[in-house]
Formats: C-alpha cells, sequence, structure tokens
C-alpha cells in the first residue's frame, strides 16, 4: 500500500486547549505523526494539487483567513497561538467583520482548536496527502494511506474546530468525484462524529456519509451525529450515523460497521474514503471505546472485502506510544496487495 506523509505537518503544534473550563497542553502534538511514520515504514512525499480541489471544498474567504490569521494576531499585539473566545451562535449572518477576534468567532466552533504559525502550511500539505492517497487508487491501486496532521472532518465548509483545519476526507472525496467517479463514499470510524464532512455533504445525493462514533449525548461534537440526522434536499437518506455508548468493544463496533458497509454497497459506491481514527483505542486519553490493536485489522479486513478503491486519511487517535502500532494494524488489514 502506497502511503504518503509531507513533514511539514510536524511544524503545526499547538501549546494549548480550553477543555472542560481549564487550559491544557494540546492532545494534536507533532510526536502523533511521528509514531505513525515511524511505525508504518518509508512515505511518499505528495503531489501538489495546488489550491483548486481545498476551493471545490472550502469556503474562499474561510481559506484566507486561514492563511493570514496568525499574522494578523500578532499584527494585532497578541502573544501565544490565535483562539478565539466569542462565536456568532444566534442570527448568524454574512458581515465583513476585519478585527482578527471577530473573524475567529465566526470561522471556528469550539475553543480548542488554535492557530499557529504553521497551521495553514501543515493543514494544506496534509490536504496534499489525501489527493495524493485518491490519485493513487484512482490509478488502479487497492487501497492507498494519507497520514494527515491536523485531522479534518470537524472542519466544515467555512469553520475550524476539533483540531481541524481544512477537511481533507471531504476533499478526497470531492476530488473523485471531479474525476469522475459518479457515487463516493466516505465511512468515518473515529471516535468523534465527523461534523464537517456531514455539513458539507448535507444536502448532497453523490456523497454518501456514514459515521460510526460515540454517541454525541455524552461525547464531542454534541451537536451533531445524531441517529436521526439523514441530510436534507438530494441528500435526503445519504447520510447514515451510527452512535454506540461508551464503554463499546471490537463485537459492537464490527456489526455497526457492517450496517455501514452495507449502506456503502448499496449506495453503489465507485470508491471509499475511510476517515480513519485510532482514538476508539481502550488505551486512549480523551476517548471511551475499548478497542485492542489487533482489532484494526479485522476491521480494515471487513472494508476490503467491499473490493472498492480505497482512500484512507488520518483522522484522530491520541495515545501516542500505540498510535504507530494500531494504524499499522489496521493498513495491514487490507493485504499486502493493497
Amino acid at each position: 500500500m502506497r502511503r504518503f506523509f509531507d513533514p511539514r505537518s510536524l511544524a503545526h503544534a499547538p501549546i494549548r486547549e480550553l477543555h472542560n473550563g481549564a487550559f491544557i497542553p494540546h492532545a494534536d502534538t507533532p510526536l502523533r505523526a511521528e509514531s505513525v511514520a515511524a511505525a508504518v515504514g518509508p512515505c511518499e512525499p505528495p503531489r501538489d494539487f495546488g489550491e483548486a480541489p481545498i476551493l471545490a471544498v472550502h469556503d474562499a474567504g474561510y481559506v484566507e483567513f486561514l492563511k493570514s490569521a496568525y499574522d494578523r494576531w500578532v499584527a494585532a499585539g497578541r502573544e501565544g497561538d490565535a483562539i478565539g473566545y466569542t462565536y456568532p451562535v444566534v442570527h448568524r449572518r454574512p458581515l465583513a467583520l476585519q478585527r482578527i477576534d471577530a473573524q475567529l468567532g465566526q470561522y471556528s466552533f469550539d475553543a480548542s482548536t488554535p492557530i499557529t504559525p504553521h497551521t495553514w502550511a501543515a493543514s494544506y500539505w496534509s490536504t496534499q496527502c489525501a489527493l495524493s492517497a485518491v490519485a493513487a487508487v484512482l490509478e488502479g491501486d487497492k487501497a492507498a494511506f494519507a497520514l494527515v496532521r491536523p485531522p479534518g472532518h470537524h472542519a466544515g465548509a467555512d469553520y475550524l474546530g476539533g483540531y481541524c483545519y481544512l477537511n481533507a476526507a471531504a476533499i478526497a472525496a470531492q476530488a473523485a468525484r471531479d474525476a469522475g467517479v459518479p457515487r463516493v463514499a466516505v465511512l468515518d470510524i473515529d471516535y468523534h462524529h465527523g461534523n464537517g464532512t456531514q455539513d458539507i455533504f448535507w444536502t448532497r445525493g453523490d456523497v454518501l456519509y456514514v459515521s460510526i462514533h460515540a454517541d454525541p449525548v455524552t461525547d464531542y461534537p454534541f451537536y451533531w451525529g445524531h441517529a436521526d440526522e439523514t441530510g436534507e434536499a438530494e441528500g435526503e437518506g445519504a447520510t447514515l450515523n451510527l452512535p454506540l455508548p461508551r464503554g463499546t468493544g471490537i463485537e459492537a463496533f464490527r456489526a455497526a460497521q457492517a450496517r455501514a458497509l452495507e449502506a456503502v454497497a448499496a449506495f453503489g459506491a465507485g470508491l471509499l474514503v475511510v476517515s480513519f481514527g485510532a482514538d476508539t483505542y481502550a488505551g486512549d486519553p480523551i476517548s471511551q471505546f475499548t478497542l485492542e490493536t489487533a482489532d484494526y485489522a479485522s476491521l480494515a479486513a471487513d472494508i476490503a472485502a467491499l473490493g472498492l478503491p480505497t482512500a484512507v486519511v488520518m483522522e484522530g487517535g491520541y495515545a501516542d506510544e500505540a498510535l504507530g502500532r494500531n494504524v499499522v494494524s489496521f493498513l495491514g488489514g487490507f493485504g499486502s496487495d493493497a
């Protein structure tokens, strides 16, 4: 299996995040990507597809904001990472606000996703890894892996959150559509619901979004990912959420994934994007499922049995010491000829 990684993603190193009423060290550290890269072996540098595939998914104003936010933060006399503190929850409407504080709230939904001097570059090159993985499977590979960091599935068309800035999985799916694949499916198996991916394709009937995740009644992102969310307009029925309770192990998770794969097959997808989060691991410090390292190979084998060209895009996973082993187990489940 071809693997894509760009070390520029390591420069993004947020200092802290606001969690449960206190600022704590940020969970998305460069060590996450370093441990995976060391475990999976040699990776290829991505091709540079430019900004066009990003702008096919993300709002142009938001992209310009991501590029300039940190410099404007410093120019305003601030220190540390740029982070918002006020959000337009009610009566959200387009406003030409110029102050950096206002735009940080306008383009985000939480206080756990600060912008660092290297956020744009890390997100951009990680997105190129996802695009390279899609290109590999379109060119005939059975599967390919994009080591993406920071992750992406919480980022919407015009907002960041959940450690995510550019939605690599959504950008990959859209790139497949633009390359002529009539129907694309995104299977999200991160512990947390990918609210951004769901939002991006909410009214679309050509991209299926299926997510297995912790029940948002108890877990982040809370406001999205409930079972009754199925899409709107042409996208009605093209969203399937399968929330699971805390403590879920491999048996229940695999059963939910079987339902998800049935939906993918019924949809008639020509290509599959897997948002893979290893934060479903029993030892993950911010999650509450109980999967073990060997379980990931079983999940991947079930996915591979669909026979679809598959681009695997890395999402979460915060047990740094075990993360590389868990990713290797998952990729191994696709077989040596993937």
